[in-house]
């Protein structure tokens, strides 16, 4: 049977269609939980599935601008919008900021690097940023009716959320796991925001909107990449892999890459 959203529209009306796609969209991040519950694996293979999560993020940073860059820059032009300049730098310095502060607090309370626990909060939360804004841009084109591109735009966010899933699951790769509520409980936070900002885009959106959590996004999840890159070349040296670092990020940013342009 073909896709309708024309049907799903006639049949429950606009806004419990709205819900009902960016259910599917916000929860589809919930495919790749599965790879939560490998717990131990080979030090190779954890090694190799953690350099393909760093590379999807790395995509997801440039993708993130490469959406609020639209916003800043006016229309064919190169000169930034003053004001939203502003306020995506100060939000990048500021998510960033808070972060660090928070770590070096647990490093003076005797933690010496930042938990797989605090690193998967940390990645879920750089995509429910991202993803209220994507949800945000979703419910104003959904408003506004452009229906066409429905089936095309799902399709798209089902897969992107599923990429973005792995990241959140990595941090616990190869550590003999972590409790399965508490993970799911990551997959909610990087996933319901895309429900959330659907339902706000619809009756409202604001390009100031766009901006300030695309900046917090892109500060949260530049900063998570640090811990993440040197523990996964610490790793590498001392079990001879560093091709499969450098193959496995290669391979995470072109899986992001093919699945942004479906």
């Amino acid at each position: 049977m073909m896709f309708s959203v024309h049907t799903l529209i006639q049949n429950t009306g606009a806004g419990s269609t709205a819900l009902i796609l960016s259910l599917i969209m916000g929860f589809s991040i919930y495919l790749s939980f599965p790879l939560t519950r490998r717990g131990m694996m080979k030090q190779s293979h954890s090694v190799i599935l953690i350099s393909i999560a760093v590379g999807i993020l790395i995509f997801l940073v440039g993708d993130i601008f490469s959406d609020v860059s639209s916003v800043i820059y006016l229309p064919g032009q190169y000169i930034a919008n003053v004001p939203y300049s502003f306020l995506f730098a100060l939000n990048v310095i500021l998510i960033f900021g808070v972060l660090y502060i928070t770590e070096n607090r647990g490093r003076a309370a005797g933690r010496d690097k930042i938990s797989p626990g605090r690193v998967g909060t940390v990645v879920a939360t750089g995509m429910g940023l991202q993803n209220l804004t994507e949800g945000l841009v979703f419910g104003s084109a959904f408003s506004a009716g452009i229906t066409g591109l429905f089936l095309v735009i799902l399709i798209g966010f089902i897969l992107q959320n599923f990429t973005e899933g792995f990241p959140i699951a990595s941090p616990f790769l190869g550590t003999g796991g972590s409790k399965s509520g508490f993970i799911a409980l990551l997959y909610f936070i990087g996933g319901f925001p895309t429900v959330l900002g659907t339902l706000i885009g619809m009756y409202y959106f604001s390009s100031l909107f766009v901006v300030a959590f695309d900046g917090l996004a892109i500060g949260a999840i530049v900063y998570v990449l640090i811990p993440m890159v040197r523990s996964l070349f610490k790793q590498a040296e001392e079990n001879s892999l560093l091709r499969s670092v450098y193959a496995g990020v290669v391979i995470g940013f072109i899986a992001g890459f093919l699945v942004n342009v479906i």
